[in-house]
């Protein structure tokens, strides 16, 4: 072995990795000692139901909102009032004439009012009836104790008990919002400051000591009675008339422009903003949610709550409903696994997205060919052996195999000597990704000098011999490191002796493969594909190929040793001893860790995390096996800041260790139910920074945004990522269902 070698081993020997495990605040109910264990419970999770307003063919703006006892839910548009029933998904609209509504609010009778263009109405028995007495227009209702506070450009006014009252309050005319202080008070609301009016004063507060600025829109007051002045910069909370504290983007506000705050029956503070809704919670955290999985439109104008604390969200585009259900763990894999059954496997049995005709919609599902089908029914099937190993479960075993069949089917189909393909399709399928195309000699000159390893593939798609299927090549390197680790859990979970007898033989022939064509994946046209290269005359003598030297080496040192594992063939092992002793691929597996930022993907993370279940249970050789342990205890401590319970789980398994516990649970329970791909964007936001980090080739943001926050992942995404997702597809569900199967397995979560 090379001098570098022996003196990583060295290293090795004198290195200690801590086994405490970072607990930090993270709320997950987790028992420590000898075994980590999460004793799976109830918790709440959150999902969104929208009711968007159509009017000739649009959704309009929704202004206000508001929820009376029989869960009718009432809302002031952009051209007038409507009302949606309990359980129903339409709304009517409610006044005779059409014009802009303002506010709405429900007294204590149930009656609803309403703040509009031509005055105020009352919503009774069935009926609006307008209110004679207040002058038009009426932008803010406001209930309290001694009647209906109605305010507008034009005045303020007191209803109670038919007596219209005209208060001769000194206040601006642009009033957003107001509230009654409870002691025969009222807060308002208005671009010149925030008023206080009671038994005839006025008090104004809106200098810059007082405020964060003087334009405010909402008001809202906290289990602490302070009072919480929602506007222009942030929030402002008070306490008899006192500034204590502010909310900036630096404490979470995700947008300068704050429209709205109100408290929620269990004392969070929920503040609406143009990008979104965070939540403060009395315990001193805060949440955000945005973007289309959460809200019709970031920007939030008003928002209220049900006797069951659902918060109905009014804004530019809809209602927006975040509900809650109690689920456990168990019963969210019950759901993912249901969806993927439904609508994310297909013929013969292929585990990936579907496509959306309406994006968005999922009532309008088709299936859909990827490039990547192979990795992720690896995935799949990894995800199927350790719900097999976890509960015996003949089903998972059953579907394990169908898996299994078809990746193997990925291999017949070609009718080679071990190339495989990237994926199949039905013969008659009229649509598929990356069709067969041609290139000019000017197109191929530009690919050429942009991509000095540019393959111009023009017959990418081809008829199977016995007509059924059309398989895709051009086979890449990460296709082959998810069959990989898919096979092993296969072989090692779930395979009965005559299956291993398959797998043995299937992968065997893919690596003899490898091996005949000098390492590399040769396609049916008789040259490498693209990506499909580990060859030492490539990786150690083709300055192009520098970039992919480390996280190549390591997949063709786990490939010869997964063959060996499994045959016992000698040939196997003295490639593998080959590489390591005269090629160096364990001094470039080594490097790893200090990858050249500009060749650092954030897709070689999770290959890495395929193979390393193989390199350290399989390898024998101490020495050997003492370098993959420090490898992966090095790379485990760069990527524990991505909470990835995939990465975590593969960890424990590969290293017979139980770490990482709590940021794994709070991924699997914070992780939304909803996988359409919505595109999020955490540019928007003034709470974060934007960054070039880890990636650096990619903009990204300063801090890991939560799994309830991200576009849904296949885990090759960056977790970091600051812009990604389109909603045209629905992602698999596999990201969740295989760590938490692996959890399940390791008896990490019970």
């Amino acid at each position: 072995m090379r001098q570098s070698y022996r003196q990583y081993l060295a290293v090795v020997a004198a290195w200690l990795l801590c086994s405490a495990c970072r607990w930090g605040d993270t709320g997950t109910d987790v028992t420590l000692g000898a075994k980590a264990t999460y004793q799976d419970k109830p918790f709440e999770q959150e999902y969104h139901e929208p009711y968007p307003i159509i009017v000739d063919g649009q959704a309009i703006e929704v202004r206000s909102v508001s929820v009376d006892d029989q869960f009718n839910v009432w809302a002031a548009t952009s051209v007038g009032m409507f009302r949606k029933g309990a359980n129903q998904p339409n709304w009517v609209n409610v006044l005779p004439e059409n014009g802009p509504a303002f506010s709405v609010t429900v007294d204590a009778k149930a009656d609803a009012w309403f703040a509009t263009w031509n005055g105020l109405y009352r919503y009774k028995n069935g009926k609006p009836e307008r209110i004679e007495g207040v002058k038009a227009p009426i932008s803010v209702v406001c209930p309290a104790k001694e009647g209906i506070y109605t305010l507008g450009p034009k005045g303020v006014w007191l209803v109670t008990n038919e007596v219209i009252q005209e208060k001769t309050y000194n206040l601006p005319r642009s009033i957003r919002n107001a509230i009654s202080d409870n002691t025969g008070g009222m807060w308002v609301a208005t671009d010149a400051g925030l008023y206080h009016v009671a038994n005839g004063q006025t008090k104004v507060i809106q200098k810059n000591d007082e405020l964060l600025s003087a334009s405010v829109k909402g008001l809202a007051i906290d289990t602490r009675q302070n009072l919480w002045a929602a506007g222009l910069g942030g929030v402002t909370l008070l306490n008899q008339d006192k500034k204590i504290q502010t909310f900036t983007p630096k404490k979470g506000i995700p947008s300068v422009y704050v429209n709205c705050v109100e408290r929620a029956p269990d004392g969070t503070m929920w503040v609406g903003t143009d990008v979104g809704v965070v939540r403060y919670q009395p315990n001193g955290s805060h949440s955000l949610r945005f973007t289309r999985r959460w809200l019709l439109d970031d920007r939030v104008n008003d928002i209220t709550f049900d006797a069951q604390g659902t918060a109905w969200i009014a804004t530019a585009k809809g209602v927006s409903a975040i509900r809650k259900r109690s689920m456990t763990l168990a019963q969210k894999q019950d759901y993912f696994y249901d969806v993927m059954m439904k609508r994310h496997i297909r013929d013969p049995w292929i585990a990936g997205q579907c496509k959306l005709n309406v994006p968005g919609d999922t009532t309008t599902w088709a299936p859909d060919d990827d490039d990547n089908d192979g990795e992720y029914t690896g995935n799949y099937l990894a995800m199927e052996a350790f719900r097999y190993a976890a509960t015996k479960s003949p089903d998972a075993k059953a579907k394990a195999r169908k898996a299994f069949q078809f990746l193997k089917l990925l291999q017949d189909v070609t009718g080679t000597d071990g190339f495989f393909a990237r994926t199949i399709v039905p013969a008659d399928w009229t649509r598929v990704d990356d069709a067969n195309r041609t290139f000019t000699p000017r197109e191929r000159a530009d690919e050429l000098v942009k991509e000095p390893r540019f393959k111009p593939v023009e017959v990418r798609w081809r008829l199977s011999k016995d007509g059924k299927w059309r398989w895709k090549g051009d086979t890449s390197s990460d296709e082959l490191c998810g069959h990989m680790m898919g096979y092993y859990f296969y072989y090692e979970l779930v395979a009965d002796e005559a299956e291993k007898a398959i797998v043995r033989k299937h992968v065997a022939r893919i690596v003899d493969h490898l091996i005949a064509h000098n390492f590399t994946l040769t396609d049916i046209d008789g040259t490498p594909t693209r990506w499909g290269v580990w060859s030492p005359d490539k990786l150690n003598r083709d300055p192009d190929w520098a970039p992919d030297r480390s996280q190549n080496s390591m997949e063709l040192l786990a490939f010869l040793k997964l063959a060996y594992h499994l045959t016992g063939q000698a040939k196997y092992e003295q490639q593998y001893r080959h590489l390591i002793d005269k090629e160096g691929y364990l001094d470039n597996m080594a490097n790893i860790k200090n990858q050249n930022p500009a060749w650092f993907i954030y897709f070689d993370v999770m290959l890495a995390a395929y193979l390393y279940p193989i390199l350290l249970r399989c390898e024998k050789d101490p020495k050997l096996l003492a370098f993959y342990e420090n490898h992966i205890d090095q790379w485990l401590e760069q990527r524990s800041g991505d909470k990835n319970p995939l990465i975590n789980f593969l960890y424990c398994y590969s290293r017979n260790k139980q770490v990482e516990l709590p940021e794994s649970v709070d991924f699997l329970v914070d992780a939304p139910l909803d996988l359409v791909n919505w595109t999020v964007d955490h540019t928007k936001r003034e709470d974060v920074q934007i960054v070039r980090t880890p990636v650096l080739d990619e903009l990204q943001v300063s801090e890991l945004p939560p799994a309830s926050i991200r576009t849904v992942v296949r885990w090759d995404k960056n977790p970091w990522a600051a812009v990604n997702g389109t909603p045209d597809i629905e992602r698999e569900p596999v990201f969740w269902l295989l760590p938490y199967w692996m959890g399940r397995y390791l008896k990490m979560i019970q």
